[in-house]
C-alpha cells in the first residue's frame, strides 16, 4: 500500500502552520469561507514551503478564487459547496488543480460523483453536515465501496487520534489519503501538534495512537 497523503485542514496561525508542516504532512488547508470558525482572514506570517497549499471555498465566485489562488500561491483549490461540473471545468481551464468535496451519509450521495469525471485531481468524501465540513462527525466508510470511479480520493469527516485501526483496515483502490481537522485542535484553527505527531507515527508504523 502506497503511503497515504496527509492533509491537515483549517489552519490559521503562522507558528502552528510551521510546526505542523515539520511533521512531514503533504497538504495544509486554508479555509476561505467567511462562516467557518477557521476562516483565514489575513495572510499569516508563515505559509508552507514544502507542503502543498490548499484553499477551501464554498460556492465562491471564480474571480475571488483566482484572486486567492494568486495571493496565497495555492497549489490546489478545494470546492466544498454545490459547485457544478461546468464550474469545475471553468476553473480547471484557468490552470487550477481541483479537489471536489462530496458530503456522504448514504449510498445515493455518490450518484453525482461521476458527473465530475476528468475534472478533478482528487475527490474528498466527507460527512454530510449543514456546516460544509468541519463537523467532527464520521460517516460509514463502507458506503465508499460503491465508488468505482478513476479519480483518487481523500477520506475526511471525524477522523480522530483513535481512527488509526479503522484507517488501516479500510481498503479501496482509489484511496489516496486522509484529511484531518477539528478532532486535532486545541481551539478552532489551532492544531495540537503533539497529538497530530503521535497519530501520524501510528499511521506510518502500524501502532496504535494513544
Amino acid at each position: 500500500m502506497a503511503p497515504l497523503i496527509i492533509k491537515v485542514c483549517g489552519m490559521t496561525e503562522a507558528e502552528n502552520i510551521r510546526n505542523v508542516e515539520q511533521l512531514d504532512v503533504d497538504m495544509i488547508g486554508f479555509i476561505f469561507y467567511p462562516k467557518s470558525p477557521r476562516c483565514l482572514c489575513e495572510i499569516p506570517a508563515y505559509l508552507p514551503v514544502r507542503a502543498k497549499r490548499v484553499g477551501v471555498f464554498v460556492n465562491e465566485s471564480k474571480e475571488t478564487i483566482l484572486m486567492y489562488a494568486d495571493r496565497f500561491a495555492l497549489d490546489y483549490i478545494q470546492l466544498h459547496g454545490n459547485e457544478s461540473p461546468g464550474y469545475c471545468r471553468s476553473l480547471r481551464s484557468s490552470g487550477l488543480h481541483l479537489i471536489k468535496a462530496f458530503s456522504i451519509s448514504q449510498s445515493k450521495d455518490l450518484a453525482t460523483v461521476s458527473d465530475y469525471k476528468g475534472l478533478c485531481d482528487y475527490y474528498l468524501f466527507d460527512a454530510k453536515t449543514s456546516l460544509y465540513g468541519g463537523s467532527g462527525n464520521q460517516f460509514d466508510w463502507n458506503l465508499l465501496h460503491r465508488y468505482s470511479g478513476m479519480t483518487p480520493f481523500l477520506l475526511s469527516g471525524g477522523i480522530n487520534p483513535y481512527s488509526v485501526k479503522a484507517i488501516r483496515e479500510f481498503h479501496h483502490p482509489k484511496l489516496a489519503g486522509i484529511d484531518i481537522n477539528s478532532r486535532f485542535e486545541t481551539a478552532p484553527g489551532n492544531k495540537d501538534v503533539e497529538r497530530i505527531g503521535k497519530f501520524l507515527q501510528a499511521i506510518r508504523t502500524g501502532e496504535t495512537a494513544g
